[in-house]
């Protein structure tokens, strides 16, 4: 499928990952890639933190899937990033007391982790220039259940 130069939409009226809210996309792509049941959570996940400046591990069970749902949607929409990119978008605030704040990167070892399963499930491959980009199954994957997200939307309405 190709995109539209005007409005970004699919030619043939589609849906894709950028026509829905993005916290229900990744909600309905997370429950999938753990109902395939193809992503291994590895052994660690459970007692891991997702960056050195955080105290607790997550507390929710499904953490892995939805980062890598988040992730995955991070890519289709701006592809080439890499771990270091990651790193960054999913830092946050390291508070250090009485000293001010400052941003702090997240762990790259769970990124790297989930760049692997992603691109084990032929989601994402490696790009020329670094970084990760979508393949076509990948992409046609994350418009299919963009396409599942809208019509839910628009059966509520």
């Amino acid at each position: 499928h190709s995109l539209s130069p005007l409005n970004g939409k699919m030619v043939g009226g589609g849906v894709t990952v950028k026509d829905v809210n993005a916290h229900e996309f990744v909600k309905a792509y997370a429950a999938f890639l753990k109902k395939s049941g193809k992503v291994e959570v590895p052994k660690w996940a459970e007692l891991v933190k997702t960056a050195p400046f955080k105290e607790l591990a997550p507390y929710d069970q499904d953490w892995y899937y939805i980062r890598a749902a988040s992730m995955a949607r991070r890519i289709y929409v701006r592809p080439g990033a890499g771990v270091g990119a990651m790193k960054t978008v999913y830092g946050g605030k390291h508070r250090r007391g009485t000293c001010p704040g400052h941003h702090a990167k997240a762990s790259g070892s769970v990124v790297r982790s989930i760049f692997q399963q992603l691109e084990k499930l032929k989601v994402l491959q490696v790009a020329e220039n670094g970084g990760r980009t979508m393949t076509s199954t990948g992409r046609r994957d994350l418009d299919r259940i963009a396409g599942q997200v809208a019509g839910k939307a628009s059966s509520r309405k």
